[in-house]
């Protein structure tokens, strides 16, 4: 008996739509990472990239637990001598809420060149109103 090993002409991509009204941060995250790496699936090989395509609507709704609006802070520097930016969760879902899940979900993927293959897979909307209607037509999840 042979050992089956998932090739990548076999993978079949799916969409799902993750509706983050009133859901936690961190829980919906986990879920968008888990679709995104296929884990859901039989088939799901480490080394591929087995996962489906995940449209979040709503991200401005999403909520947060404790005081993390106001105490969860946001690094990014541009490389030079004073430019360390500094900006907290609470400002950013005002700016724009779409970076915020998006932020989440890297985290909880492979920091690798898979990992950023995943990632492209991920498409966020701050509103409920999407351009992938056509897409999610049959198989849509959340809610």
């Amino acid at each position: 008996m042979k050992t089956y090993s998932t090739k990548a002409s076999e993978i079949e991509r799916q969409w799902h739509v993750i509706d983050a009204s009133d859901k936690i941060l961190g829980k919906l995250a986990t879920e968008a990472a888990k679709l995104l790496m296929g884990k859901h699936k039989p088939m799901f090989t480490r080394h591929l990239d087995t996962g489906d395509f995940v449209v979040v609507i709503n991200a401005e709704k999403v909520r947060f637990t404790g005081k993390k609006a106001e105490q969860k802070l946001y690094h990014s520097h541009s490389g030079y001598p004073g430019g360390l930016k500094t900006v907290s969760l609470g400002r950013l879902m005002e700016t724009n809420p779409a970076r915020v899940i998006e932020h989440a979900v890297k985290g909880m993927l492979p920091h690798n060149r898979l990992g950023a293959q995943m990632l492209k897979k991920l498409k966020v909307y701050a509103g409920e109103e999407h351009p992938h209607l056509a897409q999610t037509g049959a198989s849509s999840k959340g809610a």
